[in-house]
């Protein structure tokens, strides 16, 4: 066996020890360390505590770049994965030492770790199983107190209704009528975008669920409402102008931190950020409305100052109470136990006779060799395994890339270990990648035949005079640079650097005049 391929096989194992041991000796500090009182912290330690956050932020990405090269048979990978660990031991220290440091914060770190290892020798292992023993899906005993409902904002405990260790989220459905239809709605004509949502979710689950978890809300919360609002499609824009996977209105977005960054970019089609708003804002608004997390559902879809009004004018009643339920408008009343149903079905999938899609959802970073667009990915990786393709989860990942911009080489995409894997394979050379660079540079225009003398040869026939290919274009509405790109055969890359036009966005508007330098018949 080669040592490299040797390497790839025990660093996994290796690494999940070293890590049980770290993770251990730092249980071992918190249960020593005394809490210190709750005292607002000077500036000085403020940046320190989040120095040593980035820290372990940088840590933890090194470490899983390591993983993705020893799964690659790279033997460096086990060097990089050491050096990691290293670092997370010194961040550890460091932290123990620092006031208004939080140790116990830095463990979730090493607890994904040692998923991520086990992960790597089982491609599904990563793959959330609602049925499960995830902590959201663990029934208490008689007596038992929630571990999670310590320490948490004081809005994040009436999750409870979404709680199913409690069990009144069982007695919720069991008893309530608007629930149950909602239940039937997503097990019959609306079955196919329930499982569409849940396999979108499996991709973007790293990067939305760990701020539902730092806040102490349910993982099935944010399922429910991300799959009643868009399906887990990041794109997702409604008529009234909410927009990305959590269907935040722009005003309302701005107060929670997203909208145009500094390349112009959207960030509400961001589902880090989408997510992390999603959090302050239940947050709010429960903390408004007597923590009750229907009449907040009912705010984040029949908005905020309807939802404080009737609360106020009908104080101590909840959303299913007539006075209130009738004050809200039919898309509400629909919307409230639509979400609480999509988050029933998650945590009870094995109830109702559901199998959710199976993917292997372990993030990975893809370096495209050649110019590219998702597009022309979608159709070199294929289906690998999957019932729809990657587009949806490379749109999702990758938010802030148009699927039909053609990308640099060297553009590093968000993506997943087994897309890597099936991009080295059938992207980078060969027939298929041949075909697919094909097939995006079609244009539909180009097969229309042209009036005018004709010649044949070998019995194919030609145009006897090609028209000559214009040096500028202007362009049209609803155009995009890509498109125009595609039209006259050069990449986009390319055409932006001949107009001055800056990437990613390679933002264009009707009218503008275009050199076409390069570009070829």
């Amino acid at each position: 066996m080669p040592a490299s391929a040797s390497s790839s096989t025990h660093f996994p194992a290796r690494a999940s020890a070293r890590v049980a041991a770290t993770a251990a000796l730092s249980v071992a500090l918190v249960t020593l360390l005394s809490p210190a009182p709750a005292e607002a912290l000077s500036r000085r330690d403020q940046a320190a505590v989040e120095s040593i956050d980035q820290r372990m932020q940088a840590a933890e990405a090194k470490y899983r770049e390591a993983m993705v090269m020893t799964g690659n048979a790279d033997p460096e990978g086990v060097r990089i994965g050491d050096e990691a660990l290293e670092d997370m031991e010194d961040v550890m220290a460091d932290c123990a030492k620092q006031r208004g440091c939080s140790p116990t914060t830095l463990l979730a770190t090493y607890k994904r770790l040692l998923k991520l290892n086990v992960d790597a020798q089982d491609p599904f292992a990563g793959q959330l199983d609602p049925a499960d023993a995830d902590p959201d899906h663990v029934d208490l005993g008689e007596g038992e107190s929630d571990p999670l409902a310590a320490d948490v904002p004081e809005a994040a405990r009436a999750a409870a209704l979404l709680d199913d260790r409690r069990h009144r989220f069982d007695e919720m459905v069991k008893y309530n009528p608007a629930v149950q239809a909602g239940i039937r709605r997503w097990l019959t004509d609306m079955r196919p975008s329930l499982m569409n949502s849940y396999e979108n979710y499996q991709y973007m689950r790293h990067l939305m669920w760990p701020h539902y978890e730092r806040a102490g809300l349910p993982e099935a919360l944010l399922f429910g409402i991300m799959a009643k609002e868009s399906n887990g499609k990041v794109h997702a824009r409604s008529r009234a102008g909410a927009a990305g996977p959590m269907q935040f209105m722009y005003a309302t977005g701005q107060r929670f931190g997203l909208g145009k960054d500094s390349h112009g970019f959207d960030t509400r089609y961001d589902p880090y950020a989408a997510s992390e708003a999603s959090v302050r804002y239940l947050n709010e608004r429960m903390g408004e409305l007597n923590r009750n997390i229907e009449l907040a559902l009912a705010a984040y879809n029949g908005g905020e100052g309807r939802a404080r009004r009737i609360h106020r004018e009908h104080p101590g009643q909840d959303f299913w109470d007539e006075s209130v339920y009738n004050e809200f408008p039919a898309e509400t009343r629909d919307y409230v136990p639509m979400v609480i149903a999509a988050a029933w079905l998650f945590l009870h999938p094995k109830q109702y006779g559901i199998e959710f899609p199976k993917v292997d959802p372990r993030p990975a970073a893809l370096t495209l060799a050649q110019p590219t667009s998702i597009y022309q990915l979608t159709i070199c990786l294929g289906s690998g395994g999957t019932r729809d393709g990657y587009m949806r989860a490379l749109r999702n990942l990758n938010p802030r890339y148009d699927a039909d911009t053609v990308l640099p080489a060297g553009t590093v995409l968000n993506a997943t270990t087994r897309v890597a894997g099936l991009y080295n394979r059938w992207c980078v050379r060969g027939a298929r990648a041949e075909l697919a660079r094909t097939l995006v540079l079609s244009d539909p225009d180009r097969a229309i035949v042209r009036t005018g003398t004709v010649t044949r040869v070998a019995d194919t026939a030609v145009a006897a005079a090609a028209p000559q290919r214009p040096r500028t274009y202007r362009v049209q509405r609803g155009e995009t640079l890509s498109s125009i790109a595609r039209k006259f055969s050069c990449g986009t890359g390319e055409l932006a650097r001949a107009n001055g036009i800056r990437p990613p966005r390679y933002t264009i508007r009707p009218g503008q005049k275009l050199s076409l330098e390069g570009c070829g018949g």
